[in-house]
């Protein structure tokens, strides 16, 4: 019996499902039965009640799970300990990220991130979807807006401002708009999550809010996507000041309606306990924060964010 075995014992009662468990570890499934195996055998006892359809525990296997649990619960505090004390900074960190910012700044940081820390290795899950972290195979994401779940930590990154932004070709051609009403005259950007189009985009000025339902021809639930159509000139998106950094700051696109505010966002890292964050993800933290205020100072020097 490894250690490994057991927590592979925890995911397929918490799933009960030997196939959901595996694709949970990234592992093949026969893998995962030979583990359960394994255990059963060191044991003497079978912890699960199999059937041609459904899994669930045995009368053992209620026993012992909760015991386990908490048996590898104190293992792996008593490794983090031992690693903050001597501050060493390891491991494997799998990570969600959003599509857009994953690919055009996080790559880049994690490169730099991972040549300071040599014995740190990164998977990472490009996804603009909510997080399960009993379902999906991360153990933090970085997501925009606070988490919404209690039992989840969260910390915050940084405040990013949106920004309403277009090429210099399309507002030739279209013309500029000059109040958030006008929006209604141009093809606008939508991003699509859970089957909700966000048409309707929020402002504040002097105090009031302005909702304005835009009109589109193209939408999409990868934010990516969004950006690349708006850097084509196929219409007015709006986006993270984060995301659309390097078009803003090379000038391919430009922001419009300076005046009206756009409803802004937040960065957040979630983690799901206090055992995922370890020095590794607390030092990762630290170091995105550091990047996210240089991309958004260089915005405010070049007056693109006020």
């Amino acid at each position: 019996m490894l250690l490994e075995d057991l927590n592979v014992i925890l995911k397929v009662a918490e799933f009960r499902s030997i196939t959901a468990a595996a694709e949970s570890l990234d592992m093949r499934t026969a893998t995962a039965s030979a583990a359960i195996k394994r255990v059963e055998r060191s044991l003497g006892v079978e912890l699960f009640i199999r059937t041609t359809r459904h899994l669930r525990l045995s009368i053992a296997g209620e026993r012992y799970i909760p015991n386990c649990q908490q048996a590898l619960q104190m293992l792996e505090l008593a490794k983090q300990n031992v690693k903050d004390d001597l501050d060493i900074i390891d491991g494997e960190l799998r990570i969600s990220v959003p599509s857009d910012l994953g690919r055009n700044l996080i790559l880049p940081w994690f490169d730099e991130f991972m040549a300071a820390h040599t014995g740190v290795s990164v998977k990472l899950h490009i996804s603009d979807s909510n997080i399960d972290f009993y379902r999906d195979p991360v153990d933090i994401a970085l997501r925009y807006g606070s988490p919404n779940d209690a039992n989840l930590y969260g910390f915050k990154i940084c405040d990013v401002p949106r920004v309403i932004c277009a090429t210099p070709q399309y507002f030739e051609d279209y013309g500029i708009p000059k109040h958030p009403n006008d929006l209604t005259k141009h093809n606008s950007l939508l991003y699509q999550l859970h089957d909700i189009i966000h048409d309707v985009w929020e402002f504040t000025h002097l105090g009031d809010t302005i909702k304005v339902k835009v009109q589109s021809n193209r939408s999409s639930n990868d934010a990516e996507l969004v950006r690349r159509w708006c850097v084509s000139g196929k219409g007015i998106a709006a986006k993270s000041s984060l995301d659309m950094s390097n078009d803003l700051l090379n000038e391919q696109v430009v922001p419009v309606l300076a005046d009206f505010a756009p409803k802004p966002t937040e960065l957040w890292l979630i983690c799901p306990s206090r055992q995922t964050i370890t020095p590794a993800v607390r030092l990762l933290r630290e170091h995105i924060k550091d990047k996210c205020r240089e991309v958004l100072a260089q915005l405010a020097s070049k007056k693109i964010l006020m």
